[in-house]
C-alpha cells in the first residue's frame, strides 16, 4: 500500500520548513526569515510511532498575490494539496488570524482533505495562551498550540494527523504478488515495456520525455504467479524538473520504489548510462530492493559480435556498488527478451526473500576466517564469535564481534562474497549490523 501522504501549507513565514525539518529528524529544508525561500515542494519519510508517512513541505501560499513567483508556488502548494491525504495548515500565534489565512483556510476546506491545524510560535510551556483561541474562528477545526523550533506540541498534532489517515490495513493485491517497479529516466521505454507486457496499450507512449505523470499499475499472470508492475514517471535530475506538475511525479516514481518488491532499472541502450541512471538506480539499492537492469532499445543499438559483453562490461564499473545486480538486454519495441524478464523477477524475488539457516552462515563463516585472517591493530585481532540472519528484504545479517572498529569495510565485503559464493544472493543487496561485545570480555 503507498505511504500517506501528509502536505505541510500555509502562508509564507510562519514556520513550514522548521516544522519539516523538527518532523524527520533532520535539516532537508531551507531555513530562513525571508517569506518564499522554499519554492518547491520538498519530501522525506516520516514516522511517528507505528505509522511511517510521505511528508511534503511546500512554498507559503498567498492566495491574493499576482507576483510570478509567488504565483508558481501557490501552484505548487495547491498540487501538493490535491495529491495529499492529510493537510497539516501551519499558522503564526505570533501575527495572529491574518485575512491570507483566511484565505489559506476557504481553500483548504473546498478541497475537502482533512486538514489538522498547527498554530506555531507557542514556544512557552504550561498552558496555551490566550490568543490561541482566536484561530477557532478559521473553522478548521481545533488549533494545535506547537513550536517548530523547540518541538513542543508536535506530539498531539501528529496524534491528530495520524488519526486522519485512509485505512492501510487492506493491502491492495494479496501478499503472493509479486510487485516490480519500473523506474529510469524519461523517455528510457518504461511505458512502452508494460504495454509490451500487457499486451496492449495500458499506458501512454510517446517519443515526448515526461508524459508519464504517475505511478500506475498492471497485473499480469504467468503460469500461476501474478505480477503488478508499477509504471513510473521519469526521474529527472533536478535542474530539469521545470513543469511543477512534474515535482509530484519525482514523488510518486520513489514512492512506486518503497511500494515494490522488485524494481527494473531501465537505461537507454542508445544513450548509455548516466549519472541520472545512477542515481535512480542508488535510490533502489538504499531501500534495499531486489533490482534488475534492463538495457532498452537493444534493437536500435549498431552492434557486433563484442558489443554486449563490452557494454556489460561497461555497466559493471559503473555500478560497481551494485555488483550483485543482473543484466538484460531487451527490446520493449520489438519483444525481444521481454518474457526472460518474468523469470530473473522470480528469481531475484526469491533471493531478496531468502533465510539462512544461523548453522550454514557460521560454517560458510568459519571457512572464510580460515582461509583469510581477520584484520589487527597494534596486536589486537578481530574476532567474530558468530552471526545469524535478522531479516530479509533484503537479507540482514548481525554479526557480533570484539572490535568493531577493527572490522574494516574490505572485510566485510569478504564476508560478504564469501555468502554470495555459497547462497547465491542474485539481485538482492546484503545488509550487515555489527554487534560488539562488552570488551572487557575479550
Amino acid at each position: 500500500m503507498p505511504l500517506p501522504v501528509v502536505a505541510v501549507v500555509g502562508r509564507p513565514n510562519v514556520g513550514k520548513s522548521t516544522l519539516f525539518n523538527k518532523l524527520i529528524g533532520q535539516r532537508l529544508s531551507i531555513v530562513e526569515d525571508t517569506p518564499g525561500v522554499t519554492r518547491d515542494r520538498i519530501y522525506s519519510k516520516c514516522e511517528w510511532g507505528e505509522h511511517t508517512f510521505m511528508l511534503v513541505d511546500t512554498g507559503g501560499i498567498e492566495p491574493k498575490e499576482d507576483d510570478k513567483l509567488l504565483t508558481l508556488m501557490r501552484q505548487q502548494a495547491e498540487l501538493a494539496i490535491t495529491h495529499a491525504d492529510v493537510i497539516i495548515f501551519v499558522t503564526d500565534l505570533r501575527s495572529g488570524v491574518t485575512a491570507n489565512d483566511y484565505a489559506v483556510a476557504e481553500m483548504l476546506q473546498k478541497s475537502g482533505k482533512p486538514v489538522v491545524l498547527a498554530v506555531n510560535k507557542c514556544d512557552a510551556l504550561g498552558e496555551p495562551p490566550m490568543e490561541l483561541y482566536e484561530f477557532y474562528n478559521l473553522g478548521i477545526g481545533e488549533p494545535y498550540p506547537i513550536s517548530s523550533v523547540h518541538g513542543h506540541g508536535t506530539g498531539d498534532m501528529l496524534d491528530a494527523v495520524i488519526e486522519q489517515f485512509p485505512d492501510t490495513d487492506l493491502e491492495d493485491y494479496p501478499e503472493e504478488d509479486i510487485r516490480v517497479a519500473v523506474i529510469g529516466k524519461p523517455n528510457a521505454g518504461k511505458s512502452s515495456l508494460i504495454n509490451r507486457i500487457a499486451g496492449e496499450e495500458r499506458v501512454i507512449v510517446s517519443d515526448v520525455a515526461g508524459t508519464t505523470r504517475d505511478a500506475t499499475d498492471t497485473v499480469v499472470t504467468r503460469g500461476e504467479q501474478r505480477y503488478v508492475f508499477i509504471d513510473t514517471a521519469g526521474i529527472r535530475r533536478k535542474s530539469k524538473i521545470t513543469e511543477r506538475v512534474e515535482h509530484f511525479s519525482v514523488l510518486r516514481a520513489y514512492m512506486a520504489v518503497d511500494r515494490a518488491d522488485v524494481c527494473i532499472i531501465m537505461i537507454d541502450g542508445t544513450e548509455g548510462f548516466t549519472e541520472q541512471d545512477s542515481k535512480v538506480a542508488g535510490y533502489a539499492h538504499e531501500q534495499g530492493k531486489a533490482c534488475i537492469v534492463a538495457v532498452n532499445k537493444w534493437d536500435a543499438v549498431e552492434k557486433t559480435d563484442k558489443t554486449m559483453q563490452e557494454y556489460k562490461a561497461k555497466l559493471e564499473q559503473d555500478l560497481s556498488f551494485m555488483s550483485y545486480v543482473p543484466f538484460l538486454f531487451i527490446s520493449a519495441k520489438t519483444g525481444q527478451r521481454v518474457e526472460k524478464l518474468f523469470d530473473l523477477i522470480r528469481q531475484v524475488h526469491e533471493q531478496n526473500c531468502m533465510r539462512i539457516s544461523t548453522g550454514m552462515l557460521n560454517d560458510v563463516l568459519a571457512y572464510a576466517v580460515a582461509r583469510v585472517q581477520p584484520p589487527s591493530d597494534k596486536g589486537r585481532r578481530l574476532k567474530i564469535y558468530y552471526m545469524t540472519q535478522a531479516s530479509s528484504k533484503p537479507p540482514t545479517f548481525v554479526m557480533f564481534v570484539n572490535r568493531a572498529d577493527l572490522f574494516h569495510f574490505s572485510y566485510q565485503r569478504y564476508i560478504e562474497n564469501q555468502i554470495r559464493t555459497n547462497f547465491g544472493l542474485e539481485g538482492t543487496p546484503v545488509r550487515f549490523i555489527i554487534r560488539e561485545r562488552d570488551r572487557k570480555d575479550d
